[in-house]
């Protein structure tokens, strides 16, 4: 399947993928976790159509951006905030509306909170916020040690996550053949398996959301708009009214039949939302 991020810049001398599509007023999509730009792939081009430059990367230590060997290289939610500002200027970006989810949404609130001004609107998906993660699962499974999972057999390996991914989606059917094997990986073999636990799981640390929780009601001076899926097995449809009640003017839909990977379940629903959103913030 064709990737969304088909260029590559060193920042501090970690490779990142990215790409840049369309034209128009910029857009900014993050990713989370475990994913990559891919996740955008179906609503990338709706945004384009309507006249906007879609602009994409890969996180660090993810997809097809650099995984760092050095575990001394952070690749936490904080630690992709100046990766994400490298980029904009790389772009030529002094302000965009970012469009985030999971823990893209996490980074996303960090920059709307200590850097405001590169931001014309913000929209958030499903995002993980508060002490909203790891999720209970992953919580209890950190919590009984991950030595099992990080020496698993690939197929083995391969099974598990097989099985945990297809409890992001309300769409079961629709997420799995080739699109669930793109998103296995990136996360297996002998780069993907070692490298989701040092450069994501090892940071899935609440430290980063919880830091900026009690600063959320500032992001009401931006436009704000929170998009969730009723059935979010992995972050609670709760976070996402107490983000609506904490942050003014936020406004808030919440789509049936829709799991954690709400791009996955519901595109075009998403694009249309988005689209009427920033038309509205331009």
């Amino acid at each position: 399947m064709k990737h969304l991020a088909n260029d590559h810049l060193l920042i501090d001398g970690k490779r990142i993928a990215h790409g840049v599509h369309g034209s128009g007023e910029p857009v900014v999509l993050l990713h989370g976790t475990p994913s990559s730009s891919f996740i955008w792939r179906n609503i990338a081009p709706r945004l384009i159509e309507s006249g906007y430059q879609v602009h994409v990367f890969d996180l660090l230590g993810y997809g097809l951006s650099e995984r760092p060997q050095d575990p001394a290289v952070d690749t936490s939610i904080s630690a992709q905030v100046p990766i994400l500002e490298a980029l904009m200027d790389h772009w030529g970006l002094s302000t965009t509306h970012v469009v985030a989810h999971d823990f893209g949404g996490g980074i996303a609130q960090r920059l709307g909170v200590f850097h405001p001004q590169r931001l014309r609107s913000l929209t958030l998906l499903d995002v993980v916020s508060y002490d909203s993660f790891p999720s209970p699962r992953t919580r209890q499974q950190m919590a009984s040690g991950l030595e099992s999972l990080i020496k698993a057999p690939d197929a083995e390996h391969r099974a598990h996550f097989r099985e945990w991914l297809l409890t992001a989606v309300h769409d079961q059917s629709a997420l799995n053949g080739s699109v669930l094997d793109t998103y296995l990986d990136f996360i297996s073999g002998p780069i993907g398996q070692p490298s989701l636990f040092q450069h994501q799981v090892r940071h899935y640390d609440p430290k980063h959301t919880l830091e900026i929780a009690d600063r959320l009601p500032e992001l009401g001076n931006l436009p704000v708009k929170l998009i969730w899926g009723a059935d979010d097995a992995w972050q609670s449809v709760d976070y996402a009214h107490r983000l609506n009640a904490d942050i003014p003017g936020s406004e808030l839909t919440v789509l049936d039949n829709c799991g954690h990977f709400s791009p996955e379940d519901q595109p075009e629903a998403i694009a249309r939302l988005l689209i009427d959103f920033l038309s509205r913030h331009r």
